[in-house]
């Protein structure tokens, strides 16, 4: 039985994993964390980190970027594992990760799906092919209203995944309306949409001289984020100090 800490359990993915570990055999969520700290759990939920003493195996973590930092520290003085799932991070608490890695087990991905990390393997084998010829590559990447950072952890992640794979340096592109010029041929534009209710939609096109190739991703549904989270609690549990991804989980 994994024993696991939630930490941000009030929040919608927080929930979504309380419901998911409640019919999982193999998991329990002993205690939470959430700046709102009202009992919406059959476990007991602490307003910060540092307040809780229950004994646990992995913290899961989708909470916001404001709270990582305590959440580093306290695990890496810990030596708890954390599966952090916690996007738009600044540079200084993404060197932070790094350094809590070599304290603890910690495993990041900007997408927890299955679906999303064969993709990313799937681009680079798309990439070395058609940038050299000379393709333009773009992402398009849309969500929901309430999202608060743009571009997506995940659209970043695509574009990273693309940039590893090429020999040659390319730069990301934001926006393209502060300047009058045509495209360059190495660059990866990015560009973010958000409304409605809209769960995550990833599009990476390659456009060429003729034809166009489009790859997909569309998330219907925050369980399979959660269903991520929960598999890569499993792995972490037991693991030692070092940084993982969801391809140590899936074993891409």
């Amino acid at each position: 039985m994994v024993k696991v800490i939630m930490h941000g359990c009030n929040g919608k993915m927080g929930q979504v994993i309380t419901r998911l570990a409640a019919a999982d055999p193999e998991m329990e969520i002993v205690a939470g964390v959430d700046m709102r700290a009202q009992a919406l759990n059959d476990y007991p939920v602490f307003g910060d980190i540092g307040e809780c003493g229950v004994e646990a195996d992995v913290v899961i973590d989708f909470s916001n970027a404001a709270a990582v930092d305590r959440l580093l520290d306290w695990c890496g003085e810990k030596q708890m594992p954390v599966v952090l799932c916690t996007t738009g991070l600044s540079e200084e608490q993404l060197s932070k990760v790094e350094e809590t890695a070599k304290k603890t087990a910690l495993l990041k991905s900007a997408n927890m799906s299955l679906g999303v990390n064969l993709l990313m393997k799937l681009l680079q084998d798309a990439a070395k092919v058609l940038a050299p010829e000379g393709f333009d590559m773009e992402i398009v990447e849309r969500h929901h209203n309430q999202k608060v950072d743009a571009p997506s952890g995940t659209a970043i992640a695509l574009a990273d995944s693309l940039k590893e794979a090429l020999e040659e340096d390319y730069a990301y592109v934001y926006d393209r309306s502060g300047q009058r010029k045509k495209r360059d041929s190495h660059e990866i534009g990015i560009s973010a949409v958000r409304g409605g209710t809209i769960v995550g939609e990833h599009e990476v096109i390659f456009a060429g001289e003729d034809e166009v190739i489009e790859f997909k991703h569309t998330a219907y549904s925050k369980a399979l984020f959660a269903k991520g989270a929960v598999a890569a609690a499993k792995f972490l549990a037991g693991k030692g100090p070092g940084r993982y991804d969801m391809s140590d989980v899936i074993q891409l």
